[in-house]
């Protein structure tokens, strides 16, 4: 085995072990303890879209969210799959929720 091929082992397994710390946490902001995770982006669009609006329809935007969305912990690792503008598709990577697929906002992934 040349020096080469001995560098380019190396490298690939130090590679190897940095992958699983590649992942994101969900980021929970004002006082809350949990994300809302929607289960695609029209989703979290309509909502976000009511709760700008303020009002009654705002109210109903609030109401939209908690039924529409599930509550996952902040802190929890996850992968982001794809993402936007205004957020990412993403899979939970732990916990209970291990598993669960959906979008969130954008400021809510780090």
């Amino acid at each position: 085995m040349n020096m080469r091929n001995l560098v380019v082992g190396a490298i690939l397994l130090a590679g190897a072990f940095a992958l699983p710390g590649c992942s994101h946490r969900l980021v929970a902001h004002n006082g809350e303890t949990s994300v809302a995770v929607y289960a695609n982006k029209e989703d979290f669009d309509k909502v976000s879209s009511m709760k700008s609006q303020g009002g009654p329809t705002g109210l109903i935007g609030g109401m939209g969210q908690t039924l529409m969305s599930k509550k996952i912990p902040g802190d929890t690792q996850v992968k982001v799959l794809a993402s936007d503008d205004e957020g990412a598709d993403i899979e939970v990577l732990q916990g209970p929720n291990k598993g669960v697929r959906g979008y969130v906002a954008k400021d809510n992934v780090n």
